[in-house]
Order: C-alpha cells, then structure tokens, then sequence
C-alpha cells in the first residue's frame, strides 16, 4: 500500500544533465520555473542521501560556493551561478507509523509536491489536499511554509531530516524547531547554506477533517463533500487562475500578501473601502493581489516581463528574459504599490546573485 524509499513518484527533471551526476556550465533554464537563461558553473545531481554528502564534503574542500536546488520553483537566478548548483533528486515515501485515526508517513525532499498531495488523497488521507497543484518539491514546502486555502504546511509537519553542513551528519529536527511563520521558516533565515532538508515527516488524518473557509473553496463544496472532490475543486481552480510553467515560465505567487497592523489596514478601509484583507492573529493580510490589480498592474509588461492576466499575484515571463529583467520589473510594482497605499510588498521566491 506505501511505497519504499526505492520508489518514486516523480519523473527526472528534463535537461540535458539527467543521466550525469555532475556536469560543467548547465544552462539553468531547464531547471527553473521561470525559464531564466543563466549557466550554472557545475551542476551535481544527486538522488541517495549518501551522494550528498559527497557532494557537499566536496564542495567544502575545495571552498566552493554551492546552492541546492528543487524543481527552481522558487528561484530567480539574478545572473550566472559561479559555484556548485545541487539538484535534490531524492525519492521515496515510507509509512513511519499509523493509528486507528492517523498516519505519519516519511517522504523524501526531492519528491514532486503535487504528486505527494494526489498520493494522499487516493489514500484518503486528510491534511494537505488544500495545497494541491503548488509547484516545486516536498523538500521546499517546509522552507517557506508553504499555505493556500486556509491550509498551512506546518500543520501537518511532524519533524523532518536535514543534512547538516557543519557537522556533517543527518539531524532529526522538530516542527517547533523550525520557528514556521507565515510564508517563514529557519530554513529562509540562520539556516540558509547549513541545513539541507532530506526527508519530512507528516503525520495526517484517517478521519474526514475539511477545511472549507475559504469563499473560494466554499461556492462548490460543502463538508458532505468527499476528499477527493476538494482536491479536484483545489486543482480546478488553481488551474483556471494560475499558468502552468511549463507553457508560460512563472514561478507562482511572487509576492506576499502583506501584513499590517489593524489600525494601518482601517486607515486604508477609509481610502478603499473595497480593499480585501483578512484577520492574521492580532493583525490584518492584505490580499497583494488586489493593490496590485487596483494600481493597473495586471496584464502591464516592461521588458519583456509581465503580471498574468489572470491572477495579480503572478509574474510571468513569456520571453524567457535574464533574471535581472525580472527583478527590475518587481523592484517598479514594489515602487508604486508603495506610493499609493503606503505598504511594502515583499518578494517570494529567493533571488540568486553570485559571480566572481
């Protein structure tokens, strides 16, 4: 009914490097979402934990700067890589433990997201089925704490493993270790280039739990609905919303919904009094999506970079321009939604600058 570690649900990313462990200035473009045209000085590919720790032993030896990489959905190469890109090719999913109600499977970083998210729902396993179709790999959902539809993935995070640069070794860490916060985790902050996630451990429920606040995911379900049907719903809408990367070069929501204090968001009720926002603890999230459509940026295009016509959040990049172009284009949203509502979008995906 699992699978062992041996087994994979997710085919080899395309390229030209799939069957060498290392090869020498890839084009990187294959291996981000968002199709940006930079060369990577070496490229190592590595599928068993044990390859990466050679790698890395390798790396520190030598004094090389190194970056690990998933399926690049999160990724804005700036300029050339001069160091050791690692692609995190592990695979494999291992049931751990279960109970009459619960179930704690262990799943390999390099695993595809979506994929995992299917193979749960076909074994009505409730938990994650609100994040369908979000791209990259199981190993980068903790990073950022990945969440849509009133779903996060620390809810569901029991502890995970992480190869540890310093040491060397493989740790177990806890959840509360990791300090989740929205769209945050460690892993963004004093664990960037130290701990490598390996493997995550979720643990998810037998028995029917549906999250169904959101008025999205409300207008067609109800909590009769199976799980299967709000994965299906979950898929439908993203996909109606959202552009696959694979025919328009996108990496996802590239901004985050910014979060302000109650009596900044009603002091923007009184000027917008339209404006979306939701209650976030003590505070309030304002939908980016809707400062960015209001301000007329959707559909808008400079160099050849452009929001999607479908969903503000989105930034697309049709012409497969450099890093740089994208970056240019962000910094003048970030610049005018900042002039006209006083609030300061902040960028998604990592940006990646290093050359000698």
């Amino acid at each position: 009914m699992t699978k062992s570690t041996s087994d994979t649900m997710s085919g080899e990313t395309p390229g030209k490097t799939s069957d060498k462990a290392i090869s020498s200035w890839v084009d990187l473009s294959a291996y981000n979402t968002l199709a940006i045209p930079a060369l990577a000085k070496e490229l190592c590919v590595v599928r068993h934990v044990e390859e990466l720790q050679t790698c890395i032993a390798r790396v520190k030896q030598e004094n090389l700067p190194f970056l690990i990489l998933g399926e690049g959905s999160n990724t804005v190469f700036l300029q050339d890589y001069d160091g050791v890109v690692v692609l995190n090719r592990l695979t494999g999913i291992e049931l751990v433990s279960q109970t009459q109600s619960t179930v704690t499977v262990k799943v390999a970083a390099g695993e595809n997201w979506h994929d995992f998210v299917a193979y749960c729902v076909s074994r009505q396993w409730y938990g994650i089925e609100n994040l369908a179709l979000i791209p990259g790999t199981v190993g980068a959902a903790p990073i950022q704490n990945i969440g849509a539809y009133g779903m996060e993935v620390k809810d569901t995070i029991s502890e995970l493993e992480a190869f540890d640069v310093s040491s060397e070794e493989v740790l177990s860490i806890s959840n509360d270790a990791c300090e989740f916060g929205y769209r945050e985790s460690r892993f963004k902050r004093d664990w960037v280039g130290n701990k490598i996630i390996t493997s995550v451990h979720f643990t998810l429920s037998k028995e029917k739990a549906l999250k169904l606040d959101y008025p999205a995911l409300a207008q067609n379900l109800t909590h009769d609905s199976s799980l299967k049907q709000v994965f299906d719903e979950v898929v439908s809408i993203r996909t109606q919303k959202l552009p696959d990367p694979k025919q328009i070069p996108n990496a996802g929501s590239f901004f985050k919904n910014p979060v302000v204090s109650v009596s900044d968001y009603q002091a923007l009720q009184q000027r917008y009094p339209d404006i979306v926002a939701f209650e976030h603890g003590q505070k309030m999230k304002l939908a980016a999506a809707w400062l960015i459509e209001q301000a007329g940026w959707k559909q808008k295009q400079v160099d050849g970079v452009r929001v999607h016509q479908h969903q503000a959040l989105v930034v697309i990049n049709p012409e497969r321009r450099p890093g740089e172009a994208i970056q240019g284009f962000a910094q003048a949203l970030k610049d005018d939604i900042q002039q006209r509502y006083g609030v300061m979008l902040e960028v998604e995906p990592r940006l990646i600058r290093l050359t000698k």
